[in-house]
């Protein structure tokens, strides 16, 4: 009898089955490096009947499946557990443009299409794809849908659920679901298209997506201001909401110590000279062609004048709006200059986050004296990524071997203002154990039906998001 291998490359060609280990490596090791996993095989299939085809075969041989898009997640949502028995399913070979409707401002496109892919469609017809992220050229519609991906734009359009139209999804028994419609309403029964985003891959294996696109802005206009507080910060997001109103589309947090290393990520001199203790970076957006820079400018002054702010500059320029964004883009990646970094995507209400970031701050210090804590991110949405670089005195090891530690001081105190763990980044083998500490008996209970009605044998990338019980 043929191997596995044999028979998957007898679906997809000998040439999309990915030798293991070492060729396969890219795919089997998740991008921070927490996560190492064993496939007994990586497929590339380029069909939705060549995944559906897989995915019987699966079943059949009872092997595991684990979908994979660009393999940009921070989870480990897809990346396989080290037992080796599973095919890792990867659909970047599957990213056609099937259609694009300017007319209904739709866009129907393959899941293994890049994010960029989906933004450089919508520009070619004068629309706009509104999500955001750091990695676009790399993740994949798939994986943004999968992981329900916000970004940067969440504040103004939504995350990634709030685009979806409609779905292709192969099922775990391998049926096609087409569920690509595109219409903007129809009450004909459940939504499932909710149902599989922001289910990591462990429902159903997403194929095809139907999406949303907007009126692409005629201005915009980007600021950043220093301020002294994160208080002094919400001030300034709330005096721009009532100036700008929706026109506000971007309103991220910086602290100090971030921009700091940003800037000496990116080789640049520090954007405002007084050096604030936090900035805020502000960004409106219009479809019509009007003065934002002036509204930016008076905003921005009449938060000076109230001492909300101590210092801003506005972007002139497309290149200096770049390089303003680079400063927050670099954000993540420049944190490995301070060495070690335990890292949080939490959410709490909006008017909550001057005080999450107050006691979280308290918190990790007293877990670990001496940390240095860098709570950046989505303050119009009240997302922050609060994360925590050791102490300088501190071996890297040391300081990752408290990450269980610092974890539950953090979440304790997202615990407190009703928030969330797994803000946009998802849940897969990172926080799965956590769940039992933020999710009811009732809401484990039905999401554990779910699971069992549409993957009864538990072969779809099996220990991502529900714990054991």
């Amino acid at each position: 009898m043929n191997s596995l291998p044999d028979r998957l490359a007898q679906i997809v060609g000998p040439s999309n089955v990915i030798p293991t280990p070492e060729p396969a490596s890219p795919y089997l090791n998740e991008r921070r490096g927490l996560f190492h996993g064993r496939a007994a095989a990586v497929v590339r299939p380029g069909s939705t009947e060549e995944v559906a085809a897989v995915v019987r075969l699966a079943r059949e041989t009872g092997a595991p499946i684990v979908p994979q898009g660009g393999n940009t997640g921070l989870v480990g949502g897809g990346v396989p557990d080290e037992q080796g028995g599973a095919i890792l399913l990867s659909l970047t070979r599957m990213n056609r443009i099937r259609a694009v409707d300017p007319e209904g401002n739709t866009l129907v496109l393959d899941a293994g299409a890049t994010l960029a892919q989906a933004r450089r469609a919508a520009e070619d017809v004068d629309r706009l794809f509104p999500l955001s992220l750091a990695p676009e050229e790399t993740c994949t519609i798939g994986g943004n849908l999968a992981s329900n991906a916000g970004g940067l734009a969440v504040l103004a359009y939504g995350s990634m659920r709030d685009f979806v139209l409609g779905l292709e999804v192969v099922l775990a028994d391998g049926r096609i679901w087409n569920g690509l419609r595109t219409l903007r309403k129809d009450n004909t029964g459940y939504d499932l298209k909710h149902v599989f985003t922001g289910s990591e891959g462990t429902l159903g294996i997403i194929t095809g997506a139907a999406l949303k696109l907007f009126a692409r802005p005629r201005a915009v206009a980007t600021g950043l201001a220093g301020v002294a507080t994160p208080e002094t910060a919400l001030a300034l997001f709330r005096r721009a909401r009532a100036e700008a109103g929706p026109m506000v589309t971007a309103a991220e947090i910086i602290p100090a110590f971030g921009m700091e290393l940003a800037a000496m990520k990116l080789g640049r001199e520090l954007p405002l000279p007084s050096a604030p203790a936090w900035y805020v970076l502000l960004e409106f957006s219009s479809v019509s062609p009007a003065a934002l820079t002036d509204v930016m400018q008076r905003v921005l002054e009449d938060a000076i004048e109230e001492r909300e702010a101590s210092d801003f500059v506005v972007a002139n320029s497309e290149s200096s709006r770049k390089t303003l964004w680079a400063f927050r883009e670099a954000m993540s990646d420049s944190q490995g200059l301070a060495g070690a970094s335990i890292k949080h995507d939490v959410a709490v209400p909006v008017a909550d986050v001057p005080a999450f970031i107050r006691q979280a701050h308290e918190a990790a210090l007293a877990c670990v004296p001496g940390c240095r804590p860098c709570p950046f991110g989505h303050l119009g949405d009240g997302n922050i990524h609060f994360n925590i670089s050791q102490p300088e005195d501190m071996a890297p090891e040391a300081f990752i071997d408290r990450w269980e530690e610092m974890n539950a001081v953090v979440h304790g105190v997202v615990a407190r203002f009703n928030g969330s763990i797994a803000a946009e980044h998802g849940v897969g083998r990172l926080k799965r154990d956590l769940l039992t500490s933020v999710k009811s008996e009732v809401e484990l209970d039905l999401m554990r039906r779910l699971k069992s009605a549409l993957d009864p044998e538990g072969l779809l990338n099996p220990g991502v998001i529900l714990p054991p019980r």
